[in-house]
């Protein structure tokens, strides 16, 4: 199964669905390269968030109440069949022309595809490492320390970049923004708005992944500092879509 930096994996659950029917696919980001993490072209890797409820008043993990394709991949065992689709996905692939800068907003597991980005650009020892001369930007944002992913890899991504890659946490439970309040990547994106948009002007790309509920905080930050600045978001939003510059992967 061949795949690049950006698609997704459809990952389909053993067993039925309460209607009697299979389960419905799911589809996640993948997280490496498209030489897989042992560098083999034979393996791909996940970034999953492990679905439990648990009863406010017991204090228990209900299993009635997990996610079945999370707590699926989270169980499995070596030697398991697992049945997978795919790959799917054009929207989030890296720009064909090797100079461009591209900026990447995640929250929590939507560092998936980026890690498959950076480890591309700054890690592997291959021609697309070599001719990549744009500057990358991540910003991810996780409720507290300890749920930022992948923390070593960045940090070693970041001496390997010489430069060329730029990490801003939002840690929101733990920083604040220039009011006071917790720090989103929003509050990050309106607080370098001067920087996002000289980007961004000069043909940057930017991709978005993470829960949907990001986006419209997302957007209104970007609507707010764009009329801040004399710039018509509306106007600016279209324009950016149009050539290939916005990229947007919610679930």
């Amino acid at each position: 199964m061949h795949y690049v930096e950006g698609q997704s994996l459809s990952v389909i659950p053993p067993g039925i669905a309460e209607n009697g029917k299979p389960h419905k696919p799911r589809l996640y980001s993948i997280a490496s390269t498209r030489y897989g993490d042992l560098l083999d072209g034979k393996t791909v890797s996940l970034c999953v968030r492990q679905a439990e409820y648990t009863d406010p008043e017991t204090g228990t993990v209900d299993p009635t109440k997990a996610g079945v394709c999370s707590n699926f991949l989270c169980n499995v065992q070596k030697g398991d069949t697992v049945s997978v689709a795919g790959p799917v996905g054009k929207t989030m692939l890296l720009p064909e022309d090797p100079s461009t800068d591209i900026i990447m907003v995640a929250t929590g597991t939507g560092i998936a595809p980026f890690r498959g980005f950076l480890h591309r650009l700054f890690m592997e020892n291959t021609v697309a490492r070599h001719m990549y001369t744009g500057n990358a930007w991540l910003i991810l944002g996780v409720p507290v320390t300890g749920g930022l992913l992948y923390p070593q890899e960045l940090e070693l991504m970041q001496e390997n970049a010489n430069g060329n890659l730029e990490v801003s946490f939002a840690i929101s439970r733990e920083m604040k923004n220039a009011s006071g309040g917790k720090l989103y990547v929003q509050d990050i994106l309106a607080e370098r708005s001067a920087d996002l948009f000289s980007k961004l002007d000069s043909g940057a790309v930017i991709y978005f992944c993470g829960l949907k509920g990001m986006m419209p905080g997302i957007l209104e930050a970007l609507e707010r500092v764009a009329t801040q600045n004399d710039v018509d978001w509306e106007t600016k939003f279209n324009e950016l879509k149009a050539n290939g510059q916005w990229h947007v992967e919610v679930y």
